[in-house]
C-alpha cells in the first residue's frame, strides 16, 4: 500500500463500524455515538467515511463530539490509537483549499462556489463571516492572507481541532487486500465518495470526494478487496440511498446534513453486514 500518511491499514480487524458523511449534524451524530456504544465489542475498529463539516450549523461542535468518542473508544481494553480513522471528504478538501484561498487564481469566484457547497455554514461556526471572506477575496492577497491567518488561528484555538483535520485519510483498508479468494476478492476498503476503478489506489487522487459517478461501474473485486464502502452517494438515480449493497460496493448514506438521518454499519471482513444503526 502507499504512503501511510494517505491510507490507514486496519490491522488484524474482525468488525469494522463504518458512518456516513456527518455534514456537521451534531444532533445526529451524538444519537449514533449513544446508540453505538451497547453495540461494540472487543476488537472492533471504527471509520468515519468523511464529509465530517459543513452543511451543518455547529461544524466545529461536531469535531469535539467526534474527539470526545475517540477518547471513549480508545479507552476500551485492548484498543490502539490505529483503530479509529477519519477519512477526508469533499468539505474536507475544500476546507483544507480554503486554507490556501490567497494562491488561487481567481480567489473570490473559488470562495463562492466553496461557500455554495456547505463552507459558509463550517465558516460561521468557528465565528468566520462568509461576507468579509468574499471582501477581501476581492481585496487583494494582503487581505485575504490576513483573513485566512485568522480563521487558522481559530481552528488552532480549539483543543485538537487543528490535530484531527491534519490527520485526515484518503482511505482505509483492512488487512487481506490484493489476495483474491476466488472471484470474491477479501477485505474491506473504505473511502468517502468513490473512485475510479480504471486506476490503481495510489493514483486516485480526488476520485476519492469527487469520482462517485464511477462508483457503480465496479463489477468485480476492485484491487483484490471483497468490499469497497463509502459513506456519500451525492448522485446517480438514487442520490443519498440508506445502506445500498451491490456485488462488490457498499454505500451508506442517507442524507445526513441534507434533511435524511445519519447511518452506521457494522462489517465483517468478508464484507457480510453484520449490524446498523440509524441516528
Amino acid at each position: 500500500m502507499g504512503d501511510p500518511q494517505k491510507f490507514t491499514r486496519l490491522r488484524a480487524a474482525r468488525r469494522v463500524w463504518a458512518v456516513s458523511s456527518i455534514h456537521g449534524d451534531i444532533d445526529a451524530l451524538n444519537r449514533l455515538h449513544r446508540s453505538m456504544i451497547p453495540h461494540l465489542r472487543g476488537g472492533d475498529k471504527l471509520v468515519y467515511l468523511g464529509n465530517l463539516i459543513g452543511r451543518g450549523a455547529r461544524s466545529s461542535d461536531t469535531l469535539d463530539s467526534l474527539l470526545r468518542f475517540r477518547s471513549l473508544f480508545l479507552a476500551r481494553p485492548d484498543a490502539f490509537a490505529c483503530d479509529v480513522v477519519h477519512l477526508r471528504g469533499s468539505q474536507e478538501e475544500m476546507w483544507q483549499k480554503l486554507l490556501q484561498l490567497q494562491f488561487a487564481t481567481d480567489p473570490r469566484a473559488v470562495l463562492q462556489w466553496m461557500l455554495d457547497q456547505g463552507v459558509a455554514a463550517s465558516l460561521e461556526s468557528y465565528g468566520i463571516s462568509p461576507a468579509d471572506g468574499l471582501r477581501e477575496a476581492a481585496a487583494g492577497p494582503r487581505q485575504l492572507t490576513r483573513w485566512t491567518g485568522a480563521l487558522r488561528e481559530r481552528i488552532q484555538a480549539r483543543p485538537g481541532h487543528w490535530q484531527l483535520l491534519g490527520s485526515l485519510r484518503r482511505a482505509a483498508y483492512t488487512d487481506g487486500n490484493g489476495e483474491a479468494v476466488s472471484n470474491t476478492g477479501s477485505g474491506l476498503l473504505f473511502v468517502n465518495a468513490g473512485l475510479d476503478p480504471s486506476r490503481p489506489l495510489e493514483a486516485q487522487k480526488d476520485s476519492f470526494w469527487w469520482g462517485s459517478a464511477a462508483f457503480a461501474g465496479i463489477d468485480q473485486p476492485y484491487g483484490g478487496y471483497r468490499r469497497v464502502v463509502r459513506g456519500f452517494c451525492p448522485q446517480g438515480p438514487r442520490p443519498h440511498p440508506g445502506l445500498e449493497l451491490g456485488d462488490f460496493t457498499a454505500t451508506l448514506d442517507a442524507g445526513c446534513g441534507f434533511g435524511g438521518p445519519l447511518l452506521a454499519a457494522c462489517f465483517a471482513v468478508d464484507g457480510e453486514v453484520l449490524e446498523q444503526i440509524e441516528a
